[in-house]
């Protein structure tokens, strides 16, 4: 007997109750480029009981009467994926590299991610041609290397990684910070794999000035903790099974028994191969 399937329509019963809010005003109030990132796996009880504590304060993310939007975003790194191991080493200068497409919209961002001091999280955003989604290209290159400032890495990347999920996001307008929660999460890989988390699978994520905010403070009641994950580390251990991932291997075996939609699994700096077909 399979369980519930939890995906966006089963989220809506708790998003459309909440006042709307517009792109603009989510802009305006929280960009937080420089910012507290703390990630949360939930279940759909859990995040229930959270949005019921924000309603009086929270808005949602609204466009034309769309609560739930598509994400796709392209993750750039090494052959021998040097960014994956300075995150599982928590190397201090590490970093993250993606093109992000709003599916929705069509637009396209860069978008390079720095460890800043204290445990924030610096972004670096450039509007992106919709076109090169896919790829750096010379004016994305040079972008990312004034950003990283001299890291090595930042002249041999690739891209490794793709993930596709739909996602709400909340509007604190009374803090100026953003929750955001995202389901139906894919893994792809550049030789054709493609991985799908169970549906049950809900990442929230809360992106504040600083000190924890009111979706913080209502976890923590709820006994739920922040993870230390993110989906490009989680999406490069699924499709590479034979590297270590030791920090997300609890993680991994909660949250994330993911299992194989189309192609082979393959080891980092390998070849495609049958007898990795499943997790």
């Amino acid at each position: 007997m399979t369980g519930p399937v939890h995906h966006s329509s089963a989220l809506l019963p708790w998003l459309l109750p909440l006042p709307g809010v517009t792109l603009d005003e989510v802009i305006e109030r929280a960009a937080l480029q420089t910012r507290m990132d703390r990630k949360y796996l939930v279940t759909l009880p859990e995040l229930a009981a959270v949005l019921g504590e924000l309603a009086g304060t929270a808005a949602a993310l609204d466009i034309q009467g769309r609560r739930m939007f598509g994400y796709s975003s392209v993750y750039f790194d090494t052959e021998d994926l040097q960014c994956f191991r300075e995150h599982r080493q928590r190397r201090r200068r590490r970093f993250k590299v993606r093109i992000r497409s709003y599916v929705d919209s069509g637009d396209c961002v860069l978008e390079v991610k720095l460890d800043g001091p204290r445990g924030q999280t610096v972004k670096h955003r450039l509007d992106y041609p919709p076109a090169d989604a896919g790829r750096l290209t010379e004016q994305g290159r040079d972008y990312v290397a004034r950003a990283l400032d001299g890291h090595p890495a930042g002249g041999r990347l690739r891209p490794v990684l793709s993930t596709d999920y739909r996602r709400a996001t909340l509007l604190d307008r009374r803090a100026g910070s953003r929750v955001t929660v995202d389901v139906e999460l894919r893994f792809s890989g550049p030789h054709g794999a493609v991985l799908a988390a169970p549906a049950s699978t809900i990442v929230v994520e809360t992106k504040s000035p600083g000190r924890p905010g009111a979706a913080d403070v209502a976890l923590s009641r709820l006994g739920v903790r922040p993870v230390s994950v993110s989906k490009y580390c989680i999406g490069i251990a699924l499709l590479h099974p034979a590297i270590p991932a030791n920090p997300w291997h609890r993680v991994l075996r909660r949250h994330f028994d993911a299992r194989i939609e189309r192609g082979p699994v393959v080891e980092a700096g390998g070849h495609p191969g049958a007898g990795q077909a499943d997790l």
